[in-house]
């Protein structure tokens, strides 16, 4: 009885340690994916933002109207993430890692607009608190032993809520509401943030049982979840730390 009970737990303990290998070597890769599309991003948002050629595809210099190139670059990244999420199983991993790409480079060029609004110093400086804040609530949502999804769904009502408030926002041009939103998105972006990486440490949990090729694809998913948290809460505490040029 007594070897029985040692063969169980040692098998049990066998099974927890590759687990956690998993859930490492999968989150290792998501992490790495989600710096390369940051790093896209920041590069193109910066070059867009500094050659006045580049930046005059996306805005008349005259009028300081958007043009239609503007709007496409502005709106094609929502069209990108949902296709990717609903293409999931029939695009190949060349084609996501492709697609993950061209989202990040169209994500730049759309995010050079704050680079002409607000002061670098600033950017800069909220990018590092974004970093930390980032980091921390990762960190939190590794580590953590209690179960997030219960405020995940909180979470993602909120989320709803705000995108609908800010629609009406659009119209009413509320600078007290406009506060409110921002204060509402950095508190659900960060804990988005926890919920999120534990999410994903489960699955990297579970890969052992995908091929290999559907773990990369789903890697990049989890990239894409985590670099919209990412930048969802750098724009939201941007409105409360950035200094307007």
């Amino acid at each position: 009885m007594m070897l029985s009970n040692k063969n169980t737990y040692s098998q049990t303990y066998d099974q927890n340690i590759s687990s956690q290998t998993l859930a490492q070597t999968f989150m290792a890769k998501v992490f790495s994916w989600m710096f390369l599309a940051l790093a896209v991003t920041a590069f193109t948002a910066y070059m867009f933002a500094n050659t006045p050629s580049l930046l005059g595809l996306l805005v008349n210099m005259e009028t300081g109207s958007t043009s239609i190139l503007g709007w496409v670059v502005m709106l094609a990244p929502f069209a990108f993430v949902l296709f990717m999420g609903i293409k999931f199983q029939s695009l190949s991993k060349n084609t996501m890692s492709l697609m993950f790409l061209i989202f990040s480079v169209l994500m730049g060029m759309s995010l050079s607009f704050v680079l002409l609004i607000y002061t670098a110093a600033s950017v800069f400086s909220t990018f590092i608190v974004t970093s930390g804040t980032f980091g921390l609530m990762a960190v939190v949502g590794y580590t953590t032993k209690t179960d997030l999804t219960k405020f995940g769904s909180i979470l993602m009502m909120g989320l709803v809520g705000i995108i609908l408030a800010s629609i009406v926002n659009f119209f009413m041009h509320s600078n007290t509401m406009e506060y409110i939103i921002s204060i509402l998105g950095v508190l659900i972006f960060t804990g988005l943030t926890a919920y999120d990486v534990q999410k994903l440490k489960k699955i990297g949990m579970a890969t052992g049982q995908y091929q290999g090729v559907q773990t990369e694809k789903l890697a990049i998913m989890g990239a894409l979840t985590l670099y919209l948290d990412f930048i969802n809460l750098f724009l939201f505490l941007l409105r409360f730390l950035g200094d307007r040029k």
